[in-house]
């Protein structure tokens, strides 16, 4: 057994790994995370080829993707329980092992219920990656470089989610569906072999599994996910209604239950700092103002400025890849200062971005600039808030840190998708000629106004001690 996969004695633990196992262990982080983003950004390219190929309807087929995407959000605060308990590098390679076998699956798959069985298998396997890699980055990393080792994180999901729709029609251009699925598993061995490698022992800390609490969690959160879908949808929105009161009730016992634990599962304890909720609030006002403008600009390429699909992903990029630039600076900056201030600039030039993007004139021209200011505000704004909502919790609770921020990014965007559907369904329902178009504008002055909120939470960090 290597050094690095000893696990570490009681105050023997060493401030980050040396500088060439600290890069091999980010690669195998990189990798991991890599597979995970494009395989939620790629699958939905694929949709009608899986739905016509396996003989079911489009609407049946979109199983694939929120079977994959409920599952790693019922998935991430008990694996980061598990991280704080067994140690963060179990978890971690348990999820990359599960991921990259269940791609394997979802590559075999000759029938939907099969595919839709590995697609949760695999985001069962996706919630282990994503619920410690931050942790995990608190021991790669020295206490003076968390900033940067964070900003490499990001942008590794920048470019990801980037590449994710121009890699999935390369694959399909020269090859079918499956094939989505089967480059992930030499990607995921070579992951797997650099991780166990390098990845560091962390501390355990021995406390007992509560499988209550993960009962009430997968309950709270796969209910609130599926009734905040159902949104989009007028038929079905009173039951969607009924699950979101559902979950409502159910997070209220679950919150109760977990005030009685000395290791909660749901982290309420780390809430009660100043800095972590309010970059927990900040987290999650910011990606559902992200996802409101992911998910609202295409129509208003595609319709108003009669983009082609293949032009309106191409403008799209801007946003992520303004966000790869500026990442890596952002990482730098946030360890030379406070995460309050630069997130409070980062999400007020997103702000700016969003309202002129609603208020210029549907061309090519006038919105690839603030395409790309939002882009910059973004990628100035995450990797220092991440450090905050890592380093404002105890060593010992970094694993239910990490679940969390990825919790809320999650929350954020299911938001962010739920309330463009909704805004969408309104101008349906009083007859908008300019069809979904026509509302775009409404979402991004939306967005544009989280953006602002977020951007004030933000600097409300600067008056706390703790965020110097």
């Amino acid at each position: 057994m290597t050094d690095a996969a000893r696990a570490p004695e009681p105050g023997q633990i060493k401030d980050g790994l040396p500088a060439r196992e600290r890069g091999l262990a980010m690669l195998a982080i990189a990798l991991a995370l890599m597979m995970a983003v494009l395989d939620g950004a790629i699958v939905n390219v694929a949709l009608p080829a899986m739905a016509r190929e396996l003989g079911v309807s489009p609407r049946a087929a979109v199983f694939v993707v929120s079977g994959f995407q409920i599952a790693v959000t019922v998935c991430l605060l008990p694996f980061a329980a598990l991280g704080d308990i067994l140690g963060y590098r179990r978890v971690y390679l348990a999820g990359l092992a599960l991921f990259t076998a269940a791609s394997l699956a979802c590559a075999l798959s000759p029938t939907l219920d099969w595919l839709i069985v590995s697609r949760i298998l695999q985001g069962i396997g996706g919630a282990g990656i994503m619920s410690v890699n931050i942790a995990l980055v608190r021991f790669i990393y020295p206490n003076n470089l968390i900033g940067r080792g964070v900003s490499n994180t990001a942008l590794v999901v920048a470019l990801s989610s980037a590449a994710g729709p121009t890699a999935a029609a390369a694959i399909l251009t020269v090859a079918g569906w499956p094939w989505l699925f089967l480059v992930n598993v030499p990607i995921g061995i070579v992951a797997f072999a650099a991780a166990i490698r390098t990845l560091p022992a962390t501390p355990r800390s021995g406390a007992r599994f509560d499988g209550l609490s993960a009962i009430l969690n997968a309950l709270t959160f796969g209910l609130l996910i599926i009734g905040i879908d159902g949104l989009g949808h007028p038929e079905g929105r009173p039951t969607a209604i009924a699950e979101i009161a559902a979950a409502l009730v159910l997070g209220a016992v679950f919150v109760r239950h977990q005030l009685t634990l000395a290791a909660p599962l749901l982290p309420v304890d780390l809430l009660r700092i100043p800095v972590f909720a309010l970059s927990m609030a900040t987290s999650i006002v910011s990606f559902c103002a992200q996802m409101m403008a992911y998910v609202a600009l295409p129509f208003y390429l595609h319709e108003a400025m009669r983009l082609s699909e293949a032009q309106t992903g191409l403008l799209m990029t801007a946003w992520p890849i303004a966000i790869a630039v500026v990442a890596p600076i952002s990482g730098r900056l946030a360890d030379r200062y406070a995460p309050g201030l630069l997130g409070g600039i980062g999400l007020s030039l997103m702000a700016m971005g969003l309202a002129a993007m609603a208020a210029l004139p549907p061309t090519p021209v006038a919105i690839i600039g603030p395409l790309t200011l939002c882009g910059i505000g973004f990628g100035l704004f995450q990797p220092p808030n991440n450090k905050a909502i890592l380093t404002s919790a105890p060593r010992s609770r970094s694993g239910g840190a990490g679940g969390m921020q990825a919790t809320a990014r999650l929350v954020g965007q299911s938001l962010g998708s739920a309330v463009v559907a909704v805004i969408f369904g309104f101008g349906e329902r009083s007859g908008d000629a300019a069809g979904p178009s026509g509302a775009v504008p409404l979402v991004l002055w939306c967005a544009a106004g989280l953006s602002t909120a977020g951007a004030i939470a933000s600097a409300l960090r600067l008056r706390r001690r703790s965020d110097a």
